[in-house]
């Protein structure tokens, strides 16, 4: 199975990089593309990476938290939604300064070449993807090697898909 690397450049426009991230996010669940369509965030800088399973590697480098804190967090955090969703949106701003990259891999089989195509014309016509300069990396290109080990070896950025 052949995959394909898009590459779209936001610079440091953190907002369109999120709501880049989001609309994959709704094509990955509606049309069930799970391990079709992979993607990551990059900041080339090293800084924090938002990402679903982080809450996950708190609590498990937390340890020692009881399962009374866990209910009594899940409940304030269900309580304070609207709030919480207005502070990540903030957080993203504020952790990164630099620059903000996603990488998206599309990983269809030899015959899903109709689908690989469409999406391949699709993912970089669309509103947020459309200014953030897209380039394509097909196996056959000098840099695919690069790029392949690069999404290999952003950590924390993946989202699991898993509700």
């Amino acid at each position: 199975m052949a995959h394909t690397y898009i590459r779209f450049d936001f610079g440091t426009d953190e907002e369109k990089a999120q709501q880049a991230r989001h609309k994959l996010d709704g094509w990955r669940q509606a049309f069930r593309l799970d391990k079709r369509v992979q993607y990551k965030l990059d900041r080339p800088e090293g800084t924090a990476v938002e990402s679903a399973a982080q809450p996950e590697a708190v609590e498990k480098a937390a340890g020692g938290a009881s399962k009374s804190k866990e209910k009594t967090a899940t409940k304030a955090a269900a309580k304070g939604a609207g709030k919480s969703s207005e502070a990540a949106g903030a957080k993203p701003e504020a952790a990164t300064n630099g620059r903000v990259s996603l990488l998206v891999r599309l990983y269809f089989s030899s015959h899903e070449k109709l689908s690989e195509q469409r999406w391949l014309q699709r993912i970089p016509s669309e509103e947020p993807f459309k200014s953030a300069s897209p380039k394509m990396i097909q196996q056959g290109d000098a840099e695919f090697e690069a790029t392949d080990e690069q999404f290999e070896a952003i950590s924390g950025s993946v989202l699991s898909g898993k509700f």
